[in-house]
């Protein structure tokens, strides 16, 4: 706060104090506080001899009040100025209220008068014809057609003046070279104003000398093929006064051309851009732009460092290439070399595609000549080398590196259209979708035209089949045929087919076009180590050759869809009912016929030996069923799941598919009912010749042999009989299940209790027989029912019990169970004649009680 003025100091000091004065500065002081103020007017107003001393003085108020009055005198004095001053300050203010209110009006009046002279001013230009433009409203909707009118005859005026001028240049530039031989103008407004728009004119003014030369010195144009220029002499005749035009026109062209060429080069290693639109637009109007974009393409650094890499051999390790030709192991994919070939076109044409989009005004011309050079050059040349170097090796390295090279490139072909190149971040145009899809498909048509790829995929299956199948072949071929008649005609087919497979992979293996790499998988896969030792009386093979195996039929099935796969994605949708029917007769060929069909018709021939041996038949045959019946169910599935469904595309084909397959398979399923049905008639005859050999004391033995009859438990014939049946049982569970076993199992009970029903009525039997009857029936009907039979049947067979019964119960009982004979119902029961022709066979059968119930029969 502003310090007082505290009076009465010096020489002129009075008795009191005149106190503290003051002006209106020290209340406008931001810093002033009130309180300060009146602790200063307080120390003012106590003496400076009585602020301090030894003693207390008493309060004197005098001093204060004195202060206090002075201070009030002095602020009335300042209120009054003040409100003095605050009186003039308000008359100023209104009387430059006034002022500003009046320079409004003033200005409001001059604004209205410009917009009435604006209005009256549009009237008239809209009403050129003297109507009084007074009428505002009546003005017209094309308010400045006038304007607009003056403004079109300034550019048609212009527009006269630009062609007025560019004809007169270039009747100038036509005289320069018509007479002088030069065109210095043209040099001159190149060399002065390199500008995209002067070279772009002076494209366009060349192009017309061209036409003016053509039909003003038609001279220079009449020239024959040899000619040679002397002296400014073309082909002997001289041209308009005396210049060639045609050729100095054509050699500036050349030259600006060049030029711009060059600009573009040098442009493009700096990344300009813009320079590189300008050069490219006047080249299109000069030319059509197809020496900038075969510079562009041509000399891509891409295609100069990959031009000195094509060159180089494919260096796929050996370990690669054996996995390749190996059908066992999976695919290692892409060559390395093509796949890095097409990885780093990847990148580059997604980084040039920025660039062209700005450096061509046709971008989508120029990224299809890019497109197709790639193709064309780096990857199909790339390509050519790697599946020269993979047919070298195997035919299936072959496939594997078409279908793996197609898919790889297939894959950059979908990044590109993902990416969009020149509509990055969208999705590219249809134009240069197309021109991908293109240069895709002609790539691979040399490899795919017509039936030669699905030619060479069956040939690599039907070799790697035969390989397999190999041994197998051999042993069948060398075993004993023993049917005769409509069997031996059927046999005989499938010799001749083994034959001509074993003579056919033969002669593979000898012929020069199998390669090392191929020959020697073609030997692993049959098993063969020596691959000298093909002579056919020199393979050595085994029984367990002769045996189908599952997971060889797997091998099979899985080199087959491999096949179908590369079918699917390298074929075309419509060949591809006809390449899966190829597939399909070399699948029911080989797998069918050569494989399945082979191995059942052993089995049937050695069914028909068993059925009429002297001694126990060996059915060990009857397991090599299953494997049949298996694959059989697994070929089927794969041929309806897979090859039949692909076929859908055409009827035709389909349904010859089908039928194709249906007869296959009951083929098959008729030689496994064949080998099932011998072996009935196997065991049938060889249970009907042990019963033969029952002994008629077995069931009449004499008193001296009762003890040893008695410890006896069942008849020899009875346990030769069930023991055959055991095996039987063994055996055949081996081969089918399910409702198959149990259908077999129920027709070989059903005939079984026949013969032992029709043997029971042979024999006499004593009352110990009797017993032994009962034991023998009782182990029959064991054996027979662990069999898996049918409710019926086993009822059926349960009849047997009651035969033993019949030889061992009393009269009474005899009687009681004559009154319960059953006439009806499923199975065989027991009739009054069956019952009849078993009670006259006991001993006792003459007796009272006996004869009164044959009487009551």
């Amino acid at each position: 706060m502003a310090s007082l003025n505290i009076g009465g100091g010096g020489s002129g000091r009075s008795i009191f104090p005149k106190g503290p004065s003051f002006t209106l500065e020290n209340f406008s002081n931001k810093d002033f506080i009130v309180r300060d103020f009146i602790e200063d007017l307080s120390e003012s107003a106590v003496p400076v001899n009585r602020r301090s001393g030894p003693g207390q003085h008493a309060f004197d108020p005098k001093p204060f009040i004195r202060t206090f009055e002075n201070a009030l005198k002095q602020l009335a004095a300042l209120s009054e100025e003040l409100g003095e001053k605050e009186t003039d300050l308000l008359t100023s203010v209104r009387r430059a209220e006034i002022q500003h209110d009046q320079t409004l009006d003033t200005l409001g009046r001059k604004l209205d008068q410009s917009i009435d002279s604006f209005e009256q001013l549009d009237v008239a230009l809209n009403q050129p014809n003297g109507t009084s433009g007074s009428d505002w409203n009546g003005r017209s909707d094309g308010g400045g057609l006038v304007a607009v009118q003056i403004g079109e005859k300034l550019d048609d005026l212009d527009k006269q003046r630009r062609r007025a001028q560019d004809a007169s240049f270039l009747i100038q530039c036509w005289l320069e070279v018509s007479e002088n031989g030069k065109l210095t103008s043209l040099e001159d407004m190149i060399r002065r104003q390199g500008s995209g728009e002067n070279k772009v004119r002076c494209a366009i003014i060349a192009r017309q000398l061209m036409r003016m030369s053509q039909r003003l010195d038609p001279t220079s144009w009449a020239q024959t093929n040899g000619s040679k220029k002397v002296n400014g002499i073309t082909n002997g005749v001289t041209g308009y006064k005396g210049h060639n035009t045609r050729e100095l026109i054509e050699k500036f062209s050349e030259t600006l051309e060049k030029d711009l060429l060059k600009q573009f080069d040098e442009s493009y290693r700096r990344q300009n851009f813009d320079d590189m639109l300008e050069c490219s637009k006047v080249l299109h109007d000069f030319n059509g732009g197809s020496s900038v974009v075969a510079l562009f393409v041509n000399q891509h650094q891409f295609f100069i460092d990959r031009s000195q890499l094509i060159t180089d051999e494919v260096t796929t390790d050996n370990e690669t290439w054996e996995r390749l030709a190996d059908p066992d192991s999976d695919p290692p994919g892409v060559e390395p070399s093509l796949q890095s070939l097409i990885d780093e076109i990847r990148v580059v044409m997604q980084d040039e595609s920025f660039i062209i989009k700005r450096a061509f005004p046709y971008h989508e011309v120029v990224l299809t000549k890019f497109i197709q050079r790639i193709f064309q050059q780096s990857i199909q040349q790339r390509l050519e080398m790697v599946l020269e170097k993979a047919d070298t090796i195997s035919s299936l390295a072959f496939l594997r590196s078409l279908h793996a090279s197609r898919s790889y490139i297939n894959n950059l072909i979908e990044d590109l259209k993902a990416h969009g190149l020149t509509e990055h971040p969208e999705a590219c145009s249809a134009q240069t979708a197309l021109s991908l899809d293109q240069q895709l498909d002609e790539l691979f048509v040399p490899y795919l035209v017509g039936n030669s790829y699905i030619d060479r995929e069956r040939k690599s299956l039907e070799e790697l089949y035969s390989s397999l199948l190999f041994k197998f072949t051999i042993y069948h071929s060398r075993r004993k045929k023993v049917p005769t008649g409509f069997m031996a005609s059927l046999a005989q087919q499938g010799t001749q087919l083994l034959s001509s497979a074993k003579d056919a992979y033969i002669d593979r293996l000898d012929s020069s076009e199998l390669t090392p790499t191929q020959k020697a998988m073609m030997l692993r896969v049959a098993g063969l180590r020596d691959q000298d030792n093909t002579a056919k009386n020199e393979i050595e093979v085994t029984d367990e050759d002769g045996v189908l195996s599952i997971p060889n039929a797997k091998r099979m099935l899985k080199w087959l869809a491999e096949g179908v796969r590369r079918a699917l994605e390298l074929g075309s949708g419509s060949d591809t009912p006809k390449d899966v029917s190829a597939l399909l007769n070399l699948l029911l060929t080989s797998m069918g016929q050569v494989y399945i069909e082979t191995a059942l018709d052993a089995a049937a021939d050695q069914a028909l030996s068993q059925e009429t041996v002297k001694v126990e038949p060996d059915i060990s045959y009857l397991p090599s069923l299953q494997p049949a019946i298996t694959i059989t169910n697994v070929m089927s599935r794969f041929i309806n799941t897979v090859l039949i469904r692909l076929a859908e595309g055409n009827t035709t084909v389909r349904r010859g598919m089908e039928l194709q397959t249906k007869t296959a398979v009951e083929r098959i399923e008729s030689k496994t009912n064949n080998i099932v049905r011998s072996t009935i008639t196997v065991v049938l005859n060889w249970v009907t010749k042990l019963l033969a050999a029952q002994k008629k004391a077995d069931f009449r033995p004499k008193d001296s042999d009762l003890d040893t009859y008695l410890e006896t438990s069942q008849t020899a014939t009875c346990q030769s009989i069930c023991a055959f049946l055991n095996k039987l049982a063994s055996l055949s569970a081996q081969a089918i299940d399910g409702q198959n076993i149990e259908v077999f199992s129920s027709e070989l009970a059903i005939s079984i209790r026949d013969l032992l029903f029709e043997h029971f009525k042979k024999f006499q039997v004593n009352a110990t027989g009797g017993l032994m009857v009962t034991k023998d029936m009782s182990k029959y009907v064991s054996t027979i029912k662990n069999w898996p039979l049918s409710k019926d049947v086993e009822e059926g067979v349960e009849v047997l019990s009651e035969i033993g019964n019949l030889f061992i119960i009393g009269p009474e009982a005899l009687r009681e169970r004559s009154r319960n004979f059953q006439t009806g119902g499923p199975g065989r029961k027991l009739q009054k004649l069956d019952f009849k022709a078993f009670i006259v066979r006991r001993d006792d059968s003459g007796s009272v009680g006996i004869q009164s119930v044959l009487a009551g029969l």
